[in-house]
C-alpha cells in the first residue's frame, strides 16, 4: 500500500516543488492544500497521511487535525532560539546570518513542539523571495526526503526559548542610524511576496526600496516615490 503524503503551502516556488517532488517519488502518493479552506477534516480522513507537511502557511492549524495527525512545520530558527513570528526579519534585523531550517511537529504552543532535525542555512545573501525559494529547495530536496526513508522521532526542545515577535506593517518603515550593511539587510528582509515593501517617509509621501544590492561597503537599491493620498 503507497504511503501518503499531505503538503500545506500558498508559496508559488513550494508548489513547483511539490509538483516536481510528486513526479520523483512515484511509490508515494502526495496531495497538495493550498488555500485555508481546503484543510478539512472531510479531505484528510479520504486520505490518511502519514504527515502533513507545512512549509509555508500563514495560518494557526486546528488541534483537532494535529492531534490526530503528523504535523510538520519548517521553522527558519536554531530552536528554541527564534520561537514565533516573521523569522526571517527577526534574524536579519538582529544581524544573524547562519541558521537553521527546524523540522518540527506541531504540538500547542507556538514552535514549540518536539524536534526531528535541523539543516544549515545561509542568510547573508538574496532577498526576502530568494532567501524563502533557498529554504524550499533545502525542504523538499533534503528533509521531506528524509521523511519519506526514514522513520525519524523527534526530540524534545532543550535550551532557553527566545520568542520573536510577529512584525506589523508599520515596522516596515526604515530607522535612523543604521550602517550600510544593516541598511541592506533591511531593504532585502522586506523585498518578497506579500511582504510591506522597506520606506522612507518624505514630505508629501514616502518613498520605496527594493531590489539593493551591497557591494564593496555601498549600498544601491530602486527607490519609488508615492503621494500620500489626499
Amino acid at each position: 500500500m503507497m504511503e501518503k503524503f499531505v503538503v500545506a503551502t500558498i508559496k508559488s516556488w513550494n508548489i513547483e516543488n511539490f509538483n516536481r517532488i510528486k513526479e520523483k517519488y512515484t511509490n508515494s502518493d502526495f496531495f497538495l492544500i493550498d488555500r485555508k479552506e481546503n484543510l478539512t477534516d472531510s479531505f484528510l480522513e479520504k486520505i490518511a497521511p502519514k504527515y502533513i507537511f507545512f512549509p509555508h502557511w500563514s495560518w494557526t492549524i486546528p488541534e483537532r487535525i494535529y492531534i490526530k495527525y503528523n504535523c510538520i512545520v519548517f521553522h527558519m530558527t536554531d530552536l528554541p532560539f527564534g520561537r514565533g513570528g516573521s523569522p526571517l526579519q527577526n534574524l536579519l534585523a538582529r544581524g544573524i546570518y547562519e541558521t537553521k531550517i527546524s523540522a518540527i511537529k506541531v504540538e500547542t504552543g507556538i514552535d514549540s513542539g518536539p524536534i526531528y532535525f535541523k539543516e544549515d542555512f545561509d542568510l547573508s545573501y538574496g532577498n526576502a523571495d530568494d532567501i524563502l525559494k533557498r529554504v524550499s529547495d533545502i525542504v523538499f530536496d533534503k528533509m521531506i526526503p528524509r521523511f519519506i526513508a526514514e522513520d525519524i522521532k523527534p526530540n524534545k526542545q532543550e535550551g532557553e526559548a527566545v520568542v520573536f515577535k510577529r512584525r506589523t506593517p508599520e515596522m516596515s518603515e526604515i530607522p535612523e542610524g543604521l550602517f550600510n550593511r544593516q541598511l541592506y539587510d533591511y531593504i532585502r528582509m522586506l523585498d518578497g511576496e506579500g511582504y510591506p515593501t522597506a520606506y522612507k517617509r518624505l514630505d508629501g509621501g514616502r518613498v520605496y526600496y527594493s531590489d539593493a544590492r551591497y557591494i564593496n561597503g555601498v549600498v544601491t537599491a530602486k527607490a519609488e516615490f508615492m503621494e500620500d493620498k489626499q
